[in-house]
């Protein structure tokens, strides 16, 4: 992987193929740049793709302290590897990092959310103390009880599908990232949408929905897609969460093309 020094001294890794205009990739909770392994040869022909591992995570550095603009400033230097502005692609709490971000006046062209983290009225709330609960089990090495909490508490997944998730490859991952729940249930501030901040995005925006994905995450896309001045939200073919990649592929092409 390629590596590039953000603002802080971190290392960020990041992996580059394609060619085209430039689109970044950016993941959401426990993940790094592998989860658009199925994604990039999609992007590939059109565009020249970046997909880094944000700090703390794949082969990427992290710092002592967290704080959300160290992240943003991992982005930005992501960015100027691409040449200094870019497309971004960002799902779930990736998407309310890349909001963050472009709020921030990173030099964003066009912005693509998947199903960010929120939660509009009609649908409970993640329990108050979520956080220190995370930080407890963390602090106690029980990473793995981390990440059923998070699973099930935070994203409502039901214990007999945690327990799959847990014969899983990809489970090793959710446990050696557990320590970036934190970086991510905290820039997700209080869970909500608040039109008057998303507003300041300006750039052209798209925010997609998988049509087989939770009634929160479809609700909370919508409310986004609608909050932003120049965004329109699409629902698309796939599961939970989940974006056909073939279909996902397509639309981010056409749109960081246009």
């Amino acid at each position: 992987m390629r590596k590039v020094v953000s603002r802080d001294g971190t290392t960020i890794a990041y992996r580059k193929a394609g060619d085209g205009p430039p689109i970044v990739l950016l993941n959401g909770a426990f993940r790094d740049h592998t989860i658009f392994d199925q994604l990039v040869p999609e992007l590939t022909p059109s565009c020249t793709v970046y997909a880094y591992d944000r700090r703390g995570r794949g082969e990427s550095g992290d710092a002592p302290a967290w704080s959300l603009e160290r992240e943003v400033e991992d982005l930005a230097a992501v960015i100027e590897e691409a040449g200094g502005e870019a497309v971004v692609f960002a799902g779930s709490t990736g998407a309310n990092l890349a909001l963050h971000a472009a709020r921030a006046g990173l030099p964003i062209t066009r912005l693509a959310l998947h199903e960010p983290y929120f939660r509009t009225a009609g649908h409970p709330m993640p329990p108050a103390d979520c956080l220190d609960v995370i930080r407890t089990l963390l602090a106690d090495d029980r990473r793995g009880e981390a990440a059923e909490y998070y699973l099930g508490e935070m994203l409502g997944l039901a214990p007999a599908v945690i327990a799959e998730w847990r014969k899983a490859p990809l489970w090793a991952t959710n446990e050696a990232h557990a320590h970036t729940l934190v970086y991510d249930v905290t820039l997700c501030g209080d869970f909500r949408v608040h039109p008057e901040e998303v507003a300041e995005v300006r750039m052209p925006s798209v925010v997609v929905c998988s049509d087989g994905t939770s009634d929160w995450l479809r609700d909370a896309a919508m409310a986004t897609a609608t909050a932003l001045p120049h965004g329109w939200g699409m629902r698309l073919p796939g599961s939970w969460h989940r974006v056909q990649t073939d279909v996902l592929g397509g639309v981010l092409s056409g749109f960081a093309t246009t």
